[in-house]
């Protein structure tokens, strides 16, 4: 699906999650997207075609809004995965744009709401400890077979070094609750190793297994993200980042409210 260019209030879960990586302070925004996936292109496209119009015309306050949005010209680059062979597939996909430095990836369905920006905080704890970074958070232990789980070690910074990375394990067998949510920093050796992976889980090429074997000679350390996630590309997710989201905003939050109490009063 296109989760991605579906609207969280007012605005497309892409551009939650490129405000992330902004705040971030992450300056080459590189998509790699699916064949479907021009809608991405146009949408950032069409901002830049606003901006041109809303110049002209001198409307400063809806300008200074869109500047927000908007990267810096010159620092979005597309790149296409040509089949879906998985999320380690599309990080390869990137290799020659990244080329050999350090990139953060962002899963671009799941949306983040934190007192601090979820790529922020893992920015600062890949500065401070050097190793590769997988935000991680808590689910409930019977959950644990859903997701990617990791097994941590001593504490390094707001988070833990990463002792083992599990993709949905066997129910009863994970090395504890904390699961990967979709943010990672990754040093480029991760590449080569993306290129002779074999085909994993579901036929595709997966991340997880190249970060295992990346773990033999590098650190992973687990930030652990204190916020919501919403995975938008879920029915009950997407609904919920609309009703946090809204919450947040001073301007809707008087008129939904009210209503809200009583919806979940009906519940009882």
């Amino acid at each position: 699906g296109n989760a991605e260019m579906l609207t969280v209030v007012d605005k497309p879960v892409i551009q939650y999650v490129v405000d992330e990586a902004l705040d971030a302070g992450i300056e080459h925004l590189i998509f790699v997207t699916g064949r479907s996936k021009a809608v991405i292109e146009d949408y950032f496209d069409i901002q830049v075609e606003l901006e041109q119009t809303l110049r002209e015309r001198n409307k400063t306050a809806e300008l200074t809004l869109l500047e927000s949005i908007l990267p810096v010209a010159g620092s979005t680059s597309f790149t296409r995965q040509q089949e879906p062979l998985g999320l380690g597939h599309a990080v390869w996909c990137a290799r020659e744009l990244v080329g050999n430095e350090p990139f953060a990836l962002l899963l671009p369905d799941m949306i983040m709401k934190g007192e601090k920006g979820c790529m922020k905080g893992m920015v600062e704890l890949f500065e401070h400890s050097g190793a590769n970074i997988i935000a991680v958070e808590e689910c409930a232990p019977d959950q644990a077979h859903k997701y990617g789980i990791v097994g941590v070690g001593e504490k390094v910074g707001e988070g833990f070094a990463i002792t083992k990375m599990v993709e949905k394990p066997a129910p009863g067998t994970a090395p504890s609750n904390f699961f990967i949510n979709g943010r990672y920093i990754l040093q480029p050796e991760i590449f080569p190793i993306l290129s002779t992976q074999e085909r994993g889980a579901g036929n595709e090429i997966q991340l997880t297994d190249a970060m295992v074997k990346l773990a033999d000679s590098q650190k992973f350390a687990a930030y652990h993200f204190r916020g919501e996630t919403y995975d938008c590309g879920a029915k009950d997710g997407f609904i919920l980042a609309n009703i946090a989201f809204a919450l947040a905003r001073a301007d809707i939050r008087p008129s939904i409210e009210g209503p809200l109490k009583q919806l979940v009063s009906d519940l009882r």
